[in-house]
């Protein structure tokens, strides 16, 4: 017997509830961890959450690599040659011969001229004569040469053109590079030669055009001035002889300071008059508030004292209404007031009347001031009509020449300048750098394609695997029970399909062909594999049981779970023989009579069983039956499947059995149906000293565990705990890293 068995079976099974465990041994041996709060713990879950969903993130990740490898494999690799362009400032079209010769670098550029380069580059017209120069409708590197193409040629030529000019702007990139005059100008083709040859004869095709657009403007300008320049010139002429003659015939001399004192004597009324007008319009528009609002007048007229008098009347007003309320018309106070009143409303209108004359005054006089300066403007206006009459015709004469002669003289400048700089290659376009055929494909990059896509897939798998994680509502680990039902993990047992042993003792358990783990049958684990962590668990199991109730442990064990197939029949089977091993007298009872386990697992009939006994066919001697592997450990099979089986389990025949068993056995376990499913673990509940629940991590859903601990409780019967079965070491890393030591260990 193992050495945790002994020291459990000295235990004395009279107890206080102080020693009750929370949790089972197992639970207590699992790597310490921080608390729920700290960063560590959520890494942790992170990291054994992708664990477990590790074939999603990697069936992901190799289903978007091998995507993104093959599309990149099967690309035709495509390169791109760059050519760079420098752009000054647009000149105007007719340039000083300095400015010709200048750099240009001082120019002023802005980005709606920028811009307009770059459409220029990328348009039809140049992409055509570019096609042309170069004969790309006939390079099939360029050009398509599907039957459907040449079709099209032949029948629609323009169509034709337009579909080259659309694949030749496919292939073009214009760029503006940023907070630069400088314009990169790159050309995509699966041959570099002639990615390199279109970038070039692009670049230098948008420089001819940009050449003859100025040449031409250059000589249209320049025929256009030559035809004006003769205009001018015969203007020039007759307008100086114009101006000498009518010197000689009017006898012109130097009038100049006697007309600057007229015209500042005109000035000086102009001003004066100016004023009148603005005084007059400011007591007109007082004038005719006042005509218009005669109630505002001391408001208008900013009368103090009419303002006075109105605050008296009408404080003298209110003073009277309120006498004549109280008192009445007649009454002498209310006499006296209304006499008061009438006196201030007569002062008040005789001061209306004189503030109003004044204004009148104010306002007639300004309107007699306006009319004396009006008429001293226009008599000083005469004057100087009749002094610059005479200099009139002359002014025009000596204007019209001079600017005939402004005219012709910078014409004149303009057309030898255009002369010379037509003959000039004068350009605001530079080539920076010449496009060169590249020597690497610019796509596919087939490493950084696959890396993309692993790390797209990485991400996608991740993403997945959180979203499954995030749906799956079913139990994972002891956490998650203790949280549902309240109610201590009495043992995490490990699903046998994830247990990993080591070569030498998988020979040998091969060899002795008793290999749960290996053959899928774990409902004999604490005989046939007594070192398993599988056994070990259900030997953990038996330990928390026996120390779960004071003051001595129970006796009477119902084993039951919420759904069908979560292992209750095998957590029944193994923790009977772990008693068994114990020592003591155990039976165990398959109640399970619409579908036994029991005796498949040892291979017994079902002829006589429980059912036979509770309807009276054979007695309790004939039912229980000796178990050959474990000679302590007794049967009762389900027996033949009855019509009625809640009826006979909630019958009499069922107490009297388990209180005859409690007289002739130690611990006594019944294997019963799942809760959920039909109502016999709740009628079995209030037989038993105590009921396990079973769940299966990653299979039982927390809604139905809580639902199934809530029955159970409201039926009256008392659970001990829940037993977490099936749990996989693979996706479980702390149970699996203390599973993998206890092998380690126990080899």
């Amino acid at each position: 017997m193992p050495e945790h068995d002994v020291l459990t079976s000295q235990l004395d099974v009279r107890r206080p509830d102080s020693v009750m465990p929370r949790v089972p041994p197992f639970v207590h041996l699992t790597p310490e961890s921080g608390g729920p709060g700290e960063p560590s713990t959520h890494l942790r879950t992170y990291w054994e959450m992708l664990l477990k969903r590790r074939w999603t993130v990697l069936t992901v990740m190799f289903v978007v690599t091998t995507v993104a490898a093959v599309t990149s494999f099967r690309q035709v690799p495509i390169y791109v040659a760059t050519s760079r362009v420098e752009i000054d400032a647009e000149n105007s079209q007719l340039q000083a011969l300095n400015d010709v010769l200048q750099t240009g670098g001082d120019w002023q550029i802005d980005d709606a001229f920028l811009q307009t380069q770059v459409k220029v580059l990328g348009s039809d017209n140049l992409a055509w004569q570019t096609i042309e120069g170069l004969r790309l409708e006939q390079n099939p590197a360029f050009a398509p040469t599907d039957a459907n193409s040449l079709s099209l040629k032949e029948k629609n030529p323009i169509a034709w053109q337009v579909m080259l000019e659309r694949e030749f702007r496919d292939c073009l990139r214009v760029e503006l590079v940023r907070d630069t005059r400088m314009l990169e100008v790159s050309f995509e083709s699966p041959n570099p030669q002639l990615a390199a040859q279109v970038a070039n004869a692009l670049v230098s095709n948008y420089s001819e055009y940009n050449f003859h657009k100025k040449y031409d403007a250059t000589r249209q300008a320049s025929g256009w001035m030559e035809q004006q320049l003769d205009e001018l010139k015969a203007k020039v002429e007759k307008s100086q002889q114009a101006l000498v003659d009518y010197e000689r015939e009017n006898e012109i001399a130097n009038t100049s300071d006697k007309q600057n004192v007229v015209e500042q004597r005109l000035s000086d009324l102009t001003k004066d008059l100016t004023e009148a007008q603005s005084v007059r319009l400011e007591k007109e528009s007082v004038y005719q508030l006042v005509q218009s609002n005669e109630s505002q007048i001391a408001f208008i007229a900013q009368d103090e004292l009419l303002q006075r008098l109105e605050e008296k009347f009408a404080d003298l007003r209110s003073a009277y209404v309120d006498a004549q309320g109280q008192f009445g018309p007649n009454y002498p106070k209310v006499e006296r007031l209304r006499d008061q009143v009438n006196e201030m409303q007569v002062l008040i209108e005789k001061e209306r009347k004189r503030t109003v004359g004044r204004i009148r005054q104010d306002y007639s006089s300004a309107v007699g001031r306006e009319k004396l300066l009006t008429a001293a403007v226009a008599k000083q206006k005469i004057e100087v009509g009749a002094m610059n009459q005479l200099l009139i015709q002359h002014n025009m004469l000596k204007r019209e020449f001079e600017t005939n002669q402004q005219l012709y003289d910078s014409l004149l400048q303009r057309l030898k300048d255009a002369t010379v700089s037509a003959g000039l290659r004068a350009t605001n376009i530079h080539p920076v750098d010449t496009a060169l055929p590249p020597t690497a494909p610019i796509r596919p990059r087939k490493l950084r394609d696959v890396m993309a896509g692993l790390t797209v897939g990485l991400i996608l798998g991740v993403t997945l695997a959180f979203l499954r994680e995030g749906l799956d509502n079913s139990i994972k680990d002891a956490d998650d029970v203790e949280r549902l039902t309240s109610a201590p993990v009495l043992a995490i047992v490990p699903a046998a399909r994830s247990l990993r042993l080591s070569k030498s003792r998988s020979k040998k358990r091969r060899k002795d062909s008793l290999n749960p783990a290996e053959t899928g049958e774990v409902a004999l684990s604490v005989v046939q594999d007594p070192g398993s962590p599988v056994a070990e668990a259900y030997r953990a199991l038996r330990t928390s049981v026996l120390l779960s109730m004071a003051p001595r442990p129970p006796q009477v064990l119902l084993v039951t779970s919420s759904q069908p197939g979560e292992g209750k029949s095998c957590t029944s089977m193994n923790l009977a023989l772990a008693l068994a091993q114990r020592g003591g007298n155990v039976i165990l009872v398959d109640a399970d009579l619409r579908k036994g386990s029991v005796s498949p697992i040892l291979g017994m009939g079902d002829q006589k069983g429980l059912s036979s006994y509770l309807t009276g066919a054979h007695p309790l001697e004939e039912v229980v039956r000796q178990v050959e592997i474990c000679p302590s450990l007794s049967v009762i099979p389900a027996g033949p499947r009855p019509p009625n089986p809640a009826e006979l389990l909630s019958s009499n025949a069922m107490g009297k059995l388990v209180t005859e068993l409690r007289q002739r056995f130690d611990h006594i376990i019944i294997d019963s149906p799942p809760v959920l499913l039909v109502t016999d673990s709740t009628i079995l509940s209030n037989l038993v000293d105590g009921v396990v629940l079973v769940a299966e991590s990653g299979g039982t859903t927390r809604h139905a565990l809580a639902r199934a601990h809530r029955i159970i409780e409201s039926a009256g019967g008392r659970i001990l705990g829940t037993t977490l079965n099936k749990v996989d070491l693979r996706r479980n890393g702390e149970y699996g890293q203390y599973y993998r030591r206890y092998s380690y260990y126990y080899e």
